[in-house]
């Protein structure tokens, strides 16, 4: 089956309130750019998958006062999902997501179908895909990598895809999700695309719990007890500035917490802040270290929900 564009995507007028410019094709992006860069405007874009929240929120402020421009992206990107995972339950919320960025002074928001990012069709049994795609090699097989094979190489070719038709001086994520940073980064440096990446930290809610679209999927009450995702962190960095450089004790301490309220936890890690290798035997406190999880929780749906979350050492 090859996808198309899904329902939220029906016209609307090419400007909202306050002179969000609504893009809904390549040229007319290019176009804008063109615009901008007539008028030595620089450019700063934030890649999202919608659902909009404050971690996003923190990524727009930071790129209006980093350039004169910011455009937003919003693209559900069917090439970093399986075929057995929430492609169709991804919360999808283009109307609300307009308003705050109307909200928050965005110029523009980039708004394709799955038919202009993916000519050649993205059906999502990768065995069953054509057309060109980009892999980061060394950085995309690990951590999240081993559990989603195919979401890096995903990531990678729609955040390429988007880099060559905005064409910005800078571009922003959020370091919650600190491999993907790592891979953007490499790929942007391997590919010589001239856009400068900026890591924005990780917004969190009250209880410490990361800011994610999926945590909608949550009851009230899972999303208090997945504080202790967070708390974990936190127990193993203490660890660490007490003295302790052994990384399997510091996974131990992480895990020890965090099972208090969940058993489901998918990998700990310890990993070199370059390569994302798993660092043994020692952590060497002059470069320090990237701490990474995955856990399982219960969602609304009867099934589960996969939180990830890191801290840097």
């Amino acid at each position: 089956m090859i996808l198309r564009p899904h329902s939220f995507l029906r016209l609307y007028s090419s400007t909202a309130g306050n002179g969000l410019k609504i893009l809904r094709t390549i040229s007319e992006v290019r176009a804008w750019r063109r615009t901008a860069l007539e008028s030595s405007q620089d450019v700063s874009l934030v890649p999202t998958m919608g659902a909009l929240h404050s971690g996003h929120e923190a990524l727009v402020q930071a790129a209006k006062s980093l350039t004169d421009k910011t455009i937003v992206s919003i693209f559900v990107n069917p090439s970093q999902f399986a075929p057995t995972e929430d492609l169709d339950q991804y919360p999808r919320t283009l109307d609300s997501d307009l308003e705050l960025l109307t909200r928050l002074g965005a110029d523009a928001v980039f708004v394709p179908s799955v038919e202009d990012l993916y000519p050649s069709g993205i059906p999502l049994d990768q065995s069953r895909q054509v057309g060109a795609f980009v892999t980061v090699q060394g950085l995309s097989e690990q951590l999240e990598g081993q559990v989603r094979p195919q979401f890096f190489r995903g990531v990678a070719t729609v955040v390429t895809k988007l880099l060559n038709i905005v064409e910005p001086e800078r571009v922003l994520f959020g370091q919650k999700d600190a491999q993907q940073c790592v891979v953007v980064k490499r790929l942007v440096k391997d590919l010589h695309i001239n856009s400068v990446v900026h890591v924005v930290p990780t917004v969190r809610e009250a209880s410490g719990l990361a800011l994610s679209s999926r945590n909608a999927y949550l009851t009230e009450q899972v999303r208090q007890d997945a504080a202790v995702i967070y708390a974990g962190l936190n127990q193993g960095l203490e660890l660490y500035r007490s003295g302790e450089t052994n990384p399997e004790l510091i996974i131990n301490r992480i895990k020890d917490t965090i099972k208090t309220k969940f058993n489901d936890i998918e990998y700990v890690t310890v990993s070199d802040l370059e390569t994302l290798q798993d660092i043994k035997g020692k952590i060497w406190p002059i470069k320090g270290a990237l701490i990474s999880l995955a856990v399982r929780v219960p969602n609304q749906f009867g099934d589960q929900t996969r939180l990830i979350d890191n801290i840097l050492l």
